[in-house]
């Protein structure tokens, strides 16, 4: 993000918000997301009624979501969080490669879709991708 600051540009970190349940790969993708120094880790849930506090809370730049989330599914809670926290961009990051639910998701008002699988070549990429607002689907989907 680029704001203006007494009449110059002044680069601020992209505030990220990342929703797992399973929290060893919730470090995973915190880590990753971390070697970029322009994204900046603000948040986790690590389930889907948590993230939609969460990014109605924090209206985070990005939220890095999975799908199969206890309490609320990470489709659902897409849904929600477009409602809460509009300005925030959401990129699935899960194992589910099934079409009709990759379709599913970013017709919930997603901008990306991961595969946990490929997470270590995809995850930045995808970040990039999102953030310039273009769509970004895991190669083989």
């Amino acid at each position: 993000m680029v704001l203006i600051e007494e009449g110059r540009a002044r680069v601020s970190k992209v505030r990220v918000l990342v929703v797992d349940d399973f929290e060893a790969w919730r470090r995973f993708v915190c880590s990753t997301l971390q070697k970029n120094p322009e994204l900046q880790v603000i948040g986790e849930a690590s389930d889907g009624l948590e993230a939609v506090h969460r990014a109605k809370e924090l209206q985070p730049d990005l939220i890095v979501l999975d799908l199969g989330l206890p309490k609320l599914n990470g489709i659902e809670a897409a849904r929600q969080i477009r409602k809460l926290s509009p300005e925030s961009k959401i990129l699935f990051l899960t194992q589910e490669s099934s079409a009709d639910v990759v379709r599913a998701a970013l017709d919930s008002g997603a901008q990306g879709y991961v595969l946990k699988a490929r997470a270590g070549i995809d995850l930045l990429p995808a970040v990039k991708a999102v953030l310039e607002n273009r769509q970004f689907v895991s190669s083989g989907l």
